[in-house]
């Protein structure tokens, strides 16, 4: 490619499938985010890899399946937490690390949860610089919570301060991306912006919860939306707008309980195999590619943008390990395509839970129960017509496809060992970035809110 283009991962944290305006929500403001959407392409079926925080992050990084890299599960937790010994292999390579090659500036500003012990670190995996939490804005130190460690904000791989204050974090967060741009504005870059909303606890800024006829739920997507539009304007005021792919997503679909998140018109949310697990938002603006105002339905995933920017800037593909992702850009950059995925596995950690074969969808268990259930997703995006007994053939279909992932890359359910699994980062104990002390004058009061979630991720 002779321009090569700049490009921005934006990647939301718990943002449901139907908490932007450009994708029906009527309660939440979203103007720059709707705008984006206008001017690049929206995806209607666009999955992450796990319901769950770490293993979908993972994966968007390496283009592989969770249980491919074994990071579907962490000593039996659903994600890492402060001081794990476990994390993303310094052996893995990562979109941070292609993009290296390609002579490109990296940084990483925000939620990172791969591992927060030095070996593990973004500053391990490709990326120049990083600034932002580690980890889930809920494992800080709170009144309920003192267990764990003060929270901790890393410069690259310095503790820089802890307990920040919350509702500042999404401006610190942009003002760090907007001086990225301004120092790498003559060469390529690559920003992965990882925000921390609307991840609960939620602590907004007074001008979004002000303005929001959502709460502090909408007062934070306002936030995020706030953040992409400052984005988008600086990035016209230095003339890089048409040369660079923003990618906007999620980690995962919203918790959708009382803090006013939506998956809809999807069934179920985060931490399940349902639609609205996996199934997130997922706009692409590039003006000097991607036609503006677009759409796809074609089945497209978070591990697709990997093959797809190594392709793009030909970059050579890892050539000693298997990589999920599929190259998606005739789906980017033409109209009505199919693109190259017809499938897509679901797992809650080391379980296969479900499969998709173009329209249709089988179940085989949801946490400890089985379950036989066919949906046809075109037809029934809810999930609420059970069609198993009406079609026996495409029920076998899909089975027979998900003996042949079993055997892959494994199904803890069916005690099935995967045969092309890679091991994790492990080193031989951890130990939090912080230490809490009775002598430090921390914002204690700050985290002391009721609304923390039972599972974090």
């Amino acid at each position: 490619m002779k321009e090569k283009p700049n490009i921005i991962i934006i990647n939301c944290d718990d943002l449901g499938y139907g908490d932007l305006g450009c994708y029906g929500s009527d309660k939440n403001n979203t103007p720059h985010l709707d705008r984006l959407a206008s001017e690049g392409k929206r995806f209607t079926d666009f999955y992450v890899a796990s319901p769950l925080c770490s293993p979908s992050r993972g994966a968007l990084l390496t283009g592989c399946y969770p249980p491919r890299i074994s990071f579907g599960e962490f000593n039996g937790e659903v994600v890492l937490f402060p001081g794990d010994s476990i994390g993303l292999n310094p052996d893995e390579t990562t979109l941070a690390t292609q993009l290296k090659k390609a002579k490109y500036a990296t940084k990483i500003v925000g939620k990172w949860h791969c591992g927060d012990q030095p070996e593990f670190l973004p500053t391990r995996h490709g990326f120049d610089e990083y600034f932002g939490i580690p980890y889930s804005n809920d494992m800080g130190y709170q009144a309920n919570r003192k267990y764990n460690p003060p929270l901790p904000l890393l410069r690259d791989e310095t503790v820089i301060q802890e307990q920040p204050d919350q509702r500042g974090i999404t401006e610190r967060y942009t003002d760090e991306s907007l001086q990225f741009i301004n120092a790498n504005k003559e060469k390529p870059f690559f920003l992965y912006l990882a925000h921390m909303y609307v991840h609960v606890p939620l602590f907004v800024p007074k001008q979004f919860l002000e303005s929001s006829n959502n709460g502090a739920y909408g007062g934070a997507v306002e936030c995020i939306d706030w953040s992409t539009g400052i984005l988008m304007d600086h990035l016209k005021q230095l003339g890089l707008e048409e040369n660079t792919l923003i990618v906007f997503t999620s980690d995962n679909g919203s918790r959708a309980r009382e803090e006013g998140g939506s998956n809809q018109p999807c069934r179920g949310t985060k931490a399940t195999t349902w639609e609205g697990g996996q199934r997130v938002a997922c706009i692409m603006r590039w003006p000097k590619r991607i036609q503006a105002g677009s759409t796809s339905s074609a089945i497209t995933t978070a591990m697709d943008i990997f093959p797809t920017i190594s392709n793009m800037l030909e970059i050579d593909m890892p050539n000693d390990r298997i990589i999920d992702g599929m190259d998606m850009q005739t789906v980017m950059f033409e109209d009505d395509s199919e693109g190259p995925r017809d499938t897509f596995h679901y797992y809650l950690m080391n379980s296969l839970e479900a499969v998709r074969i173009g329209d249709w969808k089988l179940h085989f268990r949801k946490g400890n129960e089985e379950l036989k259930a066919l949906y046809n997703l075109i037809e029934d995006p809810g999930e609420e017509q059970n069609r198993y007994d009406e079609f026996p053939d495409i029920v076998e279909r899909l089975s027979k496809k998900a003996e042949e992932i079993r055997k892959d890359i494994g199904d803890e359910a069916t005690s099935v060992a995967g045969k092309n699994v890679r091991p994790p980062g492990r080193i031989k104990k951890g130990k939090p970035l912080t230490t809490y002390r009775e002598d430090h004058p921390y914002m204690i009061a700050m985290y002391d809110l009721p609304d923390m979630p039972t599972l974090s991720g």
